[in-house]
């Protein structure tokens, strides 16, 4: 399997993302944002957390205009795979790629712990390998991560099954933790091959770190 993963100026979180795709047996590149073509034969584009450009306007709202930007939406389009994770959610949603917007977190704080996600759907790619309900443990680190969307565009998430992940105490109890409208923390689109979500998974690799659940999420793709 080939990964594509891109680079913005202030994107931080490239090479954990390469180092945890490598670990699963992947072919994993870096693409700098101001190539024009994503690489041939490519299975997946990864979008991966960080500043990119300082968050400057909005999280994401520059990025979105970068060359590589134009073929990663023809990818999309096209069918393509396309995963973004934290900032990469944001320059998805910039982008038109996922529905809703993310804003400031409620509270006005940077949050940076691990915290508990709910599997809410897992009829596509990326959660295959994990059952529905089953609760996980992934790092969070945003300031930016309160999803939002209008109660209109809820009810189509609600009915195509696209919401992935919630937020969660330790008991699988919905706990809201930045804001976001029915404690959103991941989403895909109608067609399920791009998805978004604020935790890093990329970060839960190494039981020795705190968690491996991370190994489960991304073995989606690889199957």
């Amino acid at each position: 399997m080939r990964v594509a993963i891109l680079r913005f100026p202030g994107t931080n979180c490239e090479f954990d993302t390469k180092y945890a795709f490598d670990k699963l047996g992947c072919d994993s590149i870096i693409v700098w944002h101001g190539e024009e073509k994503l690489p041939q034969d490519i299975d997946l584009v990864v979008v991966p957390g960080g500043f990119s450009y300082g968050d400057y306007l909005r999280s994401g709202s520059i990025a979105r205009f970068a060359n590589i930007m134009k073929d990663v939406t023809r990818y999309a389009n096209s069918g393509g795979k396309v995963l973004g994770i934290c900032n990469g959610f944001q320059i998805l949603t910039e982008a038109g790629l996922l529905p809703g917007a993310l804003k400031r977190n409620i509270n006005l704080h940077f949050k940076s712990k691990y915290q508990y996600l709910r599997v809410e759907n897992n009829n596509n790619t990326f959660l295959n390998k994990c059952s529905i309900g089953e609760i996980l443990h992934i790092p969070i680190a945003h300031a930016d991560g309160n999803y939002y969307i209008d109660d209109k565009g809820l009810e189509k998430l609600e009915a195509n099954g696209q919401i992935l992940l919630r937020y969660v105490d330790k008991e699988g109890k919905v706990d809201s933790i930045n804001g976001s409208v029915e404690a959103i923390a991941g989403i895909c689109n109608k067609t399920k091959n791009i998805f978004g979500l604020m935790p890093h998974p990329e970060r839960a690799i190494e039981s020795l770190l705190g968690s491996d659940d991370g190994v489960k999420m991304l073995q989606g793709f690889t199957s």
